[in-house]
C-alpha cells in the first residue's frame, strides 16, 4: 500500500483532484461568489485554460527533452528554455491556475484560501525534493537556472 500511495496517488494530479473535489464540495455548502456569466466566471474561465496551455507547453518540452516529467523519477536532461525560461516550476504553476480558475467558478470562498495551503503542499512534496535532484545532477546549471528563473513566476 505505501507503494501505491507514494508512486500513484501521491503525484502532484492527485493533489490537483484533491483540492478541485474539496472546493467543489465546499461550494455546494456555501457558494456566496457565485453570480454565474459574470466577470468573475470568465476570469475563472480564463485561468483554467492558461494553466492548460502551461501544462501542455511543459510536457511537449519534457518530450522533446526525452526525460521523465515523474516529479520523483532522476531526469536525464535538464531544461531551461521554453516555459521554464519564465518558471522554474510552470507545470506546478499551471495546476495552481487551474485550482484558482475553478474555485472563481464555483464562488468557494474557502477555495480562495486553500489556493496557498495547495502551492505549500507542492512546495514541501515535491518542489524542495526536485530541486536537490537537479541540484546534486546539474549543479552549475540548475544554479545558473536559479539565479535567472523564478520558482513560481
Amino acid at each position: 500500500m505505501k507503494y501505491l500511495w507514494k508512486h500513484v496517488f501521491d503525484m502532484p494530479p492527485s493533489w490537483l483532484v484533491l483540492f478541485i473535489v474539496i472546493v467543489w464540495q465546499q461550494s455546494r455548502l456555501w457558494n456566496p461568489l457565485a453570480y454565474g456569466g459574470t466577470v468573475i466566471d470568465r476570469l475563472g474561465w480564463a485561468l483554467i485554460v492558461l494553466g492548460l496551455l502551461i501544462m501542455v507547453w511543459a510536457f511537449l518540452q519534457f518530450l522533446s527533452h526525452k526525460t521523465s516529467i515523474v516529479p520523483r523519477n532522476i531526469p536525464n536532461a535538464f531544461i531551461a528554455a521554453g516555459s521554464y525560461k519564465f518558471s522554474r516550476n510552470p507545470i506546478y504553476l499551471a495546476d495552481t491556475l487551474v485550482l484558482f480558475g475553478f474555485t472563481l467558478l464555483m464562488g468557494s470562498v474557502i477555495g480562495l484560501l486553500l489556493v496557498p495551503v495547495f502551492m505549500w503542499v507542492i512546495f514541501t512534496r515535491f518542489i524542495q525534493g526536485e530541486e536537490a535532484g537537479l541540484r546534486a545532477t546539474y549543479p552549475e546549471a540548475f544554479e545558473t537556472f536559479c539565479a535567472t528563473t523564478r520558482r513560481w513566476l
